[in-house]
């Protein structure tokens, strides 16, 4: 990524501290699965010593918390050119408010660091799951710093990493054994119109863009 001018630090955000009143976790029905639940009443404590009435706030959770996002990208006549991969996301498909959507919709290849796995070779693994380009761990440059997607929600981190990948060396992708990996579309795309069709909405993905953003500063 090319060198560009630090930024004054931000301001500290004022110190609110949270605690927790009462755990209700064990009452609440959306435990046991792959996103569990946590149903908390919380306590804010201000700065200036004041401290609110108990709230309830639910807190999405699971096992592998973390998550990264792949641009894998080659250098040809168009420019660079990234790879995209079709996904079906249940939860847009059952949307319940409008506008309603199919759920389909093409993202960089992307999936969850397991616990005690090293986020880079979660990378690796996910590209030759879901592209069919394999690459040894150190390949991955990290591209810029982590985000929370969704912090509102969920403390899930998204991860992002650039790899410069030979189209040559592509092979059918491994995939995961799960349902919604299986008969996914690849397709590569020049960067520049990938971003267009962001800002178009034809890529509605926000850790898409985002990354797509910072491959075309990076390369």
């Amino acid at each position: 990524m090319p060198d560009r001018p630090r930024p004054p630090p931000l301001p500290a955000p004022p110190a609110i501290v949270l605690a927790i009143a009462r755990d209700a976790t064990d009452d609440a029905r959306a435990t046991g699965g792959f996103l569990n639940l946590r149903r908390l009443e919380l306590v804010a404590r201000y700065p200036d010593g004041a401290e609110s009435a108990p709230f309830q706030y639910d807190i999405a959770t699971r096992a592998a918390l973390d998550a990264v996002v792949i641009a894998a990208y080659f250098r040809g006549p168009a420019g660079p050119s990234v790879y995209l991969r079709t996904a079906v996301r249940p939860p847009c498909t059952f949307r319940p408010i409008a506008p309603a959507h199919d759920g389909a919709m093409w993202e960089l290849p992307a999936g969850l660091v397991e616990p005690g796995e090293d986020p880079a070779e979660c990378a690796a693994r996910e590209m030759g799951e879901e592209l069919g380009f394999f690459a040894e761990p150190s390949a991955m440059k990290p591209l810029g710093g982590w985000t929370f997607p969704a912090p509102g929600i969920i403390g899930e981190r998204h991860l992002f990493y650039a790899v410069e990948v030979d189209p040559s060396a592509r092979t059918v992708p491994s995939e995961d054994g799960s349902a919604l990996e299986r008969g996914a579309a690849i397709l590569a795309v020049p960067v520049d119109e990938a971003i267009e069709h962001c800002r178009r909405g034809a890529i509605p993905d926000a850790k898409t863009e985002l990354a797509l953003r910072r491959l075309a500063e990076a390369v």
